[in-house]
C-alpha cells in the first residue's frame, strides 16, 4: 500500500486500532421501530375473510409468468398446487405504473422476510401500503437454524443480464424476462420497451439468508408443500405479475432448465364490503415534495 501522501504510518485496513473492541461495543439501533407505524387491523380482515367468495382464478406455468389484477379491497392468494415452487412477485398501482412495490422499503421497515400482518410498500413519493399480508400457511417456519426464512424481500430477481455475466450464455426464462414478457402482453407492448417498470420482487416461498461467516444471500429448498398459500389483502387496485422462478424450489440452482418446477395458481377473492366499511385506505404520502428547495431554486 502506497501511503507516501499520508502523514500517518501506512497500517492495513485489518489491522485493528486501539479501541476497535469500544467502537465494536456500540448498542444497535431499531431504524423504523413498529410501533411508530399505522398497524393493519387484523381483526377486521379476519372478518371480510370469513365472508370471501373466489372470484377469479389462473395457473401460472413453469418458467412463465402471469399478470393479474386486484380491486381494492379484494384477496388474492398465491397457491402451490403440484410440488414446491418459488415464485417472484411484482405488484404496480392498476392505473399509475410509476407507483410500484418497493421491496427495499418494505424490508427496512418490517425486515429481511415478510408475514401475516407484514405490508407491502410502494415507492416514494407515494410511499403507501399497497397489500397487506392476510394470511401464510408457512408463517410455522420462522427462521431455521442457517438463519434462513420464508417470503423474502432480499433478492433481486434471477435475471438474464447477470446470468450471462456470471454464466456467459443467455438465458430467456429468468424471473426478469418471465415478468418482462408478462407485462408487454398485459400492455401490448414489446418485452424490451417495458422491462423498465419490472422491478425488485418479494420472493413468495423462497427459503433464504445470509451465510453467518461471509454474510452471502444464500437460498435453500423450499419447505412450500402443494395446498400451502400466502394471501394478500389489496389496499389499492392493483396490476401484479407473477414469474414461476426457473429455480423451482431453489434447493440448488436458478436461471435454467435443470431444475424441476411446478405451476403456482392465483385465486382472487371477492370479501362482502359492509365488513369494510369502516377500513381506512391508504393515500399517497403527505409529504410537501419541496424537499428543502430555496424559492430561487424553484423557480429555476
Amino acid at each position: 500500500m502506497d501511503c507516501s501522501h499520508r502523514d500517518e504510518p501506512c497500517m492495513s485496513p485489518k489491522i485493528a486500532p486501539a479501541d476497535a473492541a469500544s467502537r465494536r461495543a456500540a448498542k444497535p439501533t431499531i431504524v423504523y421501530p413498529a410501533g411508530t407505524m399505522p398497524q393493519p387491523d387484523m381483526a377486521a380482515l379476519e372478518q371480510a375473510r370469513s365472508t370471501m367468495v373466489k372470484a377469479h382464478e389462473l395457473t401460472v406455468p413453469p418458467r412463465d409468468a402471469r399478470t393479474f389484477r386486484v380491486a381494492r379491497g379484494q384477496f388474492f392468494r398465491i397457491v402451490s398446487i403440484e410440488g414446491p415452487q418459488v415464485g417472484d412477485l411484482n405488484l404496480w398501482n392498476a392505473d399509475v405504473l410509476s407507483e410500484r412495490f418497493f421491496s427495499g422499503k418494505t424490508r427496512a421497515l418490517h425486515g429481511t422476510h415478510v408475514g401475516a400482518g407484514d405490508r407491502l410498500w410502494s415507492n416514494m413519493p407515494y410511499l403507501r401500503p399497497m397489500a397487506t399480508i392476510s394470511h401464510d400457511t408457512l408463517g410455522w417456519y420462522g427462521f431455521d437454524e442457517d438463519g434462513a426464512g420464508i417470503h423474502d424481500v432480499i433478492g433481486t430477481r434471477c435475471d438474464p443480464y447477470t446470468n450471462l455475466m456470471l454464466n456467459g450464455g443467455s438465458y430467456d426464462f429468468c424471473c426478469h424476462s418471465n415478468l418482462s414478457r408478462a407485462l408487454a402482453a398485459e400492455l401490448r407492448m414489446e418485452p424490451r420497451a417495458v422491462e423498465h417498470h419490472v422491478h425488485d420482487v418479494l420472493n413468495v416461498f423462497m427459503c433464504t439468508g445470509f451465510t453467518r461467516d461471509t454474510h452471502q444471500y444464500f437460498m435453500k429448498a423450499s419447505p412450500v408443500r402443494p395446498g400451502d398459500f400466502i394471501e394478500f389483502f389489496a389496499e389499492i387496485d392493483l396490476l401484479g405479475a407473477l414469474s414461476a422462478c426457473p429455480g423451482g424450489d431453489c434447493s440448488a440452482t436458478h436461471s435454467s432448465d435443470a431444475a424441476a418446477c411446478h405451476p403456482l395458481k392465483i385465486e382472487i377473492f371477492e370479501p362482502d364490503r359492509a365488513t369494510l366499511k369502516a377500513w381506512s385506505w391508504p393515500s399517497p404520502s403527505g409529504y410537501h415534495r419541496g424537499h428543502g428547495a430555496s424559492s430561487t431554486h424553484k423557480s429555476l
